[in-house]
């Protein structure tokens, strides 16, 4: 049996070596990616332009912890798998966090920031500052260039941010079927940088809406590159004739978006000889290839411009597609004319959200 005291078991020599299990390890922590994690938050500087854009109203006699340490330490605790604000309680006297966030791990005088800090923080940042975040991450995203860029893409995406209990803001969402926000996440394109996000109600954005954002985003992009081409892309909800105005009006710039059900009724006649003739050849080529294909596309325009397009300069492209399953036909919306339909469908639209 081995030996033991309150602090070791030691155990009988193997092959010479001593064993001993001690179970005065001093401080220890399950979590070093936090420390890894550091590192990106000081070559990036997201952090700092953050905590310069919410304004902090506390007197100074009683901080104990600055709005910069504040938030690096809740995103390094997020990206760690902590989502729950709660989790600050027993993570401030992690010797890993506390070292990330820049603190001794070994002074109990250093403790990280408790849920109290964090709730008081929520509660007393205002819409000023949310729009001054959000600006910030423009900022540092155009800042992330050496040079402006001949072009970029600029992806629009809403996400689904479930919610739990009574958060403002919470709608039920039919898409989702669940409580949620829908967060309007902006992307580039090329480089699957984040351009900014925005916070917003669970429910679909009007035209007006998205039209506002992405205005202010483009005027911010605008400052520093005023001849750099912009190409905006997203799904069906977002091509509303707001959008397209906004984009029409910049003299470098251009849009692609999904068309949505709604339109089928009166899209879907328009690639019907389209999709005859993918029908007649998939059927075609089951017979005389092996193996059979899975299905058969071919793309084209339609003629038609809703009444609420007048003045702008549309084309409608098609994918008329047959499968297995049946029909499969897809539709966008853009402003580009010099480019084929299936250019612009496989090398524009597809290729949204893949970064």
């Amino acid at each position: 049996m081995p030996q033991c005291t309150q602090e070791q078991l030691r155990f009988h020599p193997a092959n010479g070596k001593t064993i001993r299990a001690d179970f005065n390890g001093g401080e220890l922590s399950s979590d070093f990616g936090a420390l890894l994690l550091r590192q990106s938050l000081l070559q990036s500087d997201l952090i700092r332009r953050m905590a310069e854009a919410i304004h902090d109203k506390r007197h100074p006699s009683y901080i104990d912890h600055s709005i910069q340490d504040l938030l690096t330490q809740r995103t390094l605790q997020v990206a760690c798998g902590y989502e729950d604000a709660n989790d600050s309680n027993h993570l401030r006297k992690d010797p890993i966090f506390k070292m990330a966030v820049g603190r001794n791990p070994l002074d109990s005088d250093q403790h990280l920031a408790a849920v109290p800090t964090f709730t008081r923080l929520g509660q007393a940042i205002s819409n000023k500052d949310i729009y001054r975040m959000a600006k910030a991450f423009v900022d540092h995203f155009v800042s992330s260039y050496k040079q402006p860029p001949a072009a970029i893409i600029i992806d629009l995406d809403h996400t689904s941010a479930t919610t739990y209990g009574h958060q403002q803001m919470s709608l039920f969402h039919g898409k989702y079927n669940d409580y949620c926000y829908l967060p309007l996440l902006i992307f580039e394109g090329l480089t699957g940088k984040l351009i900014t996000a925005i916070l917003r109600p669970g429910k679909t954005p009007t035209g007006k809406e998205n039209a506002a954002i992405l205005k202010r985003v483009i005027q911010l992009i605008r400052q520093q590159w005023p001849k750099t081409h912009l190409l905006v892309r997203g799904d069906s909800h977002f091509s509303q004739p707001e959008m397209m105005r906004v984009i029409q009006d910049e003299p470098h710039a251009d849009f692609v978006f999904g068309k949505g059900a709604g339109d089928k009724k009166v899209l879907r006649p328009k690639a019907e000889k389209a999709l005859r003739e993918a029908r007649q050849k998939l059927a075609l080529n089951r017979i005389h290839s092996d193996p059979a294909p899975y299905s058969f596309k071919q793309y084209g325009e339609a003629d038609y411009q809703a009444a609420s397009w007048v003045g702008l300069g549309t084309r409608v492209i098609y994918k008329a597609e047959v499968n297995q399953d049946g029909d499969n036909p897809r539709f966008v919306v853009t402003s580009i004319k010099a480019a084929s339909a299936k250019s612009i469908y496989e090398e524009l639209y597809c290729p949204r959200g893949a970064r």
